[in-house]
Formats: structure tokens, C-alpha cells, sequence
């Protein structure tokens, strides 16, 4: 099984959705908290919707239980962007919510999990498909840059 991520700040529409193209994807994932952000340009969940359909063919589903809370989100930016906290706590939540039996494999497969981050090192995204991978094993994990 492969889990796609991809972030789309600093990439044009262009390059966002080729990218997503030749990689295969079938399913954009978006695992943020705010999908409708002014901020998200092409990338508001129903301009994303309907480009990732038209375009590529892509169907599109919004997964909140794969994003932060709002104040775990609030302390890392008080916190100056102290990733281990946040990573800590991430975690912490995913195994709370438990969400490796909430989300099945099949309806991550051939999928990209989507958020705002440039690069996946200090993005939720990475934490999520690390996460799923740890649980399920044999999950091939590819960062669409």
C-alpha cells in the first residue's frame, strides 16, 4: 500500500495538480483543520473539489480526525513552533482518537493526504502517514514535493 502528502504552499496550480497526476493519485485526502481558508487560494475545499475532479479525476474527501486541534495548533505557535511538543501531542491524539480503526486501509489507497506545508518535515501530514504506517504495517509512504 502508498500513502501520498503533499503540501501546496509555494507550488502554482499547475505544478499542484501535475504533481498529484503523475504520482497516481486517486484520492486527495485533506487532513486540515480550516479547508476554507482565504489563505488556501485554489486549494479551498470546494474550488479543490471541483478542480481535483475536472482536471485530474481525483475524488476528494475532508478528514478533520487527521488534523490538529485548533489548541494543540494555538500552542505551537505561542510556543514559538517547539515541534517535538507538537509532535508529542499529535501523536498523543491520534492514538486517542484511535484513528487507524476509524480510517481503513482501502480508503487510503493510491491517496494523498493534503495540507498547507511546503515541505513534509515539520508538517502534520508526514505524522499522520508515519503514524498509519506504524499501525498497519507495509504502508510505503511517498512525500510529493
Amino acid at each position: 500500500m502508498k500513502i501520498f502528502t503533499i503540501g501546496f504552499t509555494k507550488k502554482s496550480a499547475e505544478s499542484f495538480f501535475t504533481r498529484l497526476q503523475l504520482a497516481g493519485v486517486r484520492k486527495l485526502v485533506d487532513v486540515r483543520l480550516n479547508n476554507v481558508s482565504q489563505l488556501a487560494g485554489f486549494t479551498k475545499r470546494d474550488d479543490l473539489r471541483y478542480f481535483l475532479r475536472a482536471i485530474c479525476n481525483i475524488d476528494y474527501v475532508h478528514l478533520p480526525e487527521l488534523a490538529p486541534t485548533q489548541e494543540i495548533m494555538d500552542e505551537y505557535k505561542k510556543q514559538n513552533g517547539d515541534w517535538d511538543l507538537f509532535e508529542r501531542q499529535f501523536i498523543k491524539l491520534l492514538t486517542a482518537r484511535q484513528v487507524e480503526h476509524k480510517v481503513t486501509r482501502k480508503s487510503l489507497e493510491d491517496a494523498c493526504l493534503l495540507c498547507s506545508e511546503d515541505k513534509p518535515t515539520h508538517c502534520h501530514r508526514r505524522l499522520v502517514a508515519e503514524y498509519l504506517k506504524n499501525k498497519w504495517g507495509n504502508v510505503q509512504i511517498g512525500h510529493i514535493i
